[in-house]
């Protein structure tokens, strides 16, 4: 599924976070300790599969606060009492490290993505050059569209995108040479979006 785990720590707690713990939980782990931290959070950017399978074996080795956005619960097969249900602009600490939740769905109602500093890990709302499919159970063209327009889009330029794959031959862009190259970020209209889509947009 080339899904990208990534791991965010705070160096002066040692304090750390997995975001969408999809796979290779034992590396995960060994990974963390090498690097002399120790896990205190995860983040779900949305409850497919490929972006939660390790999810059980993790917290069966780590007891862990779960932090999901409130409209992706329902999708989530995991015990409610670990789950932290947040919303659009919500503020999580690592240690001293900020992390900034936006809620974007279109991939899924409650797609969301993290806002690092000038880090955005996207999930499976922006790729580089792509964004997330719409014709899944739960997707939503004209949702994803203003998540684009209305949110990532306004993000400043300087803004290093992490995506949830690695769908591109590079693993990494900015937000300006998204705005820039992506066609997706670039249509003005969400008649523009549908078509791009392959969509037909209701009148």
């Amino acid at each position: 599924m080339q899904n990208f785990i990534y791991l965010l720590g705070d160096p002066q707690s040692r304090e750390a976070a997995v975001i969408d713990p999809g796979w290779e939980v034992p590396k995960i782990l060994q990974t963390v300790q090498q690097d002399g931290y120790h896990l205190t959070h995860v983040f779900v950017t949305h409850a497919h599969f490929d972006h939660v399978m390790g999810l059980k074996p993790l917290l069966h080795a780590v007891d862990l606060p779960v932090y999901i956005h409130r409209d992706e619960v329902p999708a989530l097969d995991a015990d409610r009492s670990i789950l932290k249900p947040v919303g659009h602009g919500e503020v999580i600490h690592v240690g001293t490290v900020p992390v900034t939740l936006l809620h974007t769905p279109g991939h899924t109602p409650g797609s969301q993505c993290l806002l690092v500093d000038n880090r955005l890990l996207s999930g499976d709302t922006l790729f580089i050059r792509g964004c997330g499919r719409c014709d899944l159970p739960g997707g939503d063209p004209t949702a994803m569209y203003h998540s684009l327009a209305d949110k990532l889009k306004k993000l400043h330029d300087q803004t290093v995108l992490y995506p949830g794959h690695n769908y591109a031959q590079v693993p990494t862009s900015t937000l300006g040479d998204e705005k820039r190259d992506n066609p997706f970020l670039r249509v003005g209209t969400v008649e523009e979006f549908f078509g791009l889509m392959g969509f037909v947009a209701e009148r």
